[in-house]
């Protein structure tokens, strides 16, 4: 079956997350990476607008404003917007921005509830879950909304599991193989590997991530690796079991190629994006195969799907930074597309 793109919208600033509610609302967000974004997180309107969302209050946070303003009740580098199976609306905020210093106080998942934009449950993290040096970049739900699964991708990649009753939260698998880089494989973009101006090349860690539709396993894997893996969701919230003891339930499900985004659709299928190919991959059990190649999915992000079961994608551009192309503009253009047949 052959798939196109179709763009949906097109954003001055660099795009992140997008997700769409039951009823078909869009939002997205844009990190502050090379610049200071003028608006975190946004509702798509009908005739491409955007507005910022929740309101305009909570988008107030500049980078230079950081010691007037609250952390906790700002936006400050926005990575994730996801629904839950429940419609509600959560923001995923690391709060370092340029990936960079966590802003103490600012590392944070928040719901908003569509059906009044209000603000009902924050939940803070601090440096136990979220160090310095960590970059929270993705999360799922549980289908009976109980528990949060977090990739952190930064320096020491790991996988944060939070209570939602409660906002108890811990830190798993800091540091194990299943959650770094792996050190022989390095990330292309038009055909050369893809390097800061200072030489480094990208480095991050644990980052898609998936839940299979029965809420039984969870799937990661890093972006400056091949490899996916699996665990036991069931294993995974039970807080009565040290992390160490649940590394043995980690299990290697097979090979992706680097990829950044992950979502096992309603079908069951895992799409893939393949920041490489400039593509969108489908796992099926063991078969890998592209779904559709376009020289428009310059670095293909973050998928969302919507109730009809349209699959949306957005495109971060990342080759095109500043961080990799010295004298670029600070202000990355970048694109949401759906999937048609």
């Amino acid at each position: 079956m052959t798939y196109r793109l179709v763009e949906v919208a097109r954003f001055d600033h660099q795009v992140t997350g997008v997700t769409v509610t039951p009823r078909g609302r869009i939002f997205v967000n844009f990190p502050r990476w090379t610049e200071d974004s003028p608006v975190s997180v946004a509702e798509l309107l009908a005739d491409g607008t955007q507005r910022p969302y929740p309101d305009d209050r909570w988008n107030a946070w500049r980078n230079s404003r950081k010691d007037e303003l609250r952390a906790a009740d700002h936006w400050v580098c926005v990575q994730s917007v996801v629904c839950d199976h429940a419609g509600g609306l959560w923001v995923l905020d690391p709060a370092a921005p340029a990936q960079d210093r966590q802003v103490p106080g600012g590392a944070k998942l928040v719901k908003i509830d569509p059906q009044t934009d209000q603000v009902v449950e924050k939940i803070t993290f601090d440096e136990s879950v979220a160090p310095q040096g960590s970059y929270l970049n993705d999360v799922r739900f549980s289908p009976d909304g109980g528990h949060a699964f977090i990739t952190d991708s930064g320096a020491r990649g790991a996988i944060v599991v939070v209570e939602l009753a409660s906002g108890n939260a811990r830190r798993l698998f800091d540091g194990h193989p299943s959650t770094q880089v792996e050190k022989d494989v390095q990330i292309h973009a038009d055909g050369e590997v893809l390097r800061r101006t200072d030489g480094r090349g990208v480095e991050f860690s644990a980052d898609g991530i998936a839940m299979s539709t029965d809420g039984a396993w969870l799937y990661w894997q890093a972006i400056k690796g091949r490899t996916l893996y699996r665990a036991p969701t069931a294993l995974l919230v039970d807080a009565s079991r040290p992390s160490s003891s649940l590394t043995g339930s980690i299990e290697r499900v097979g090979e992706n190629g680097p990829a950044d985004g992950l979502l096992i659709g309603v079908d069951g299928r895992m799409y893939i994006s393949a920041v490489q190919d400039k593509a969108v991959k489908v796992r099926e059990g063991a078969d890998v195969r592209v779904l559709v190649q376009d020289e428009r999915l310059r670095w293909p992000d973050t998928f969302a799907q919507g109730p009809d079961g349209t699959i949306y994608v957005t495109t971060s551009n990342i080759p095109d930074m500043q961080w990799f192309k010295q004298g670029n503009p600070l202000a990355v253009p970048t694109t949401l597309f759906k999937l048609e047949e």
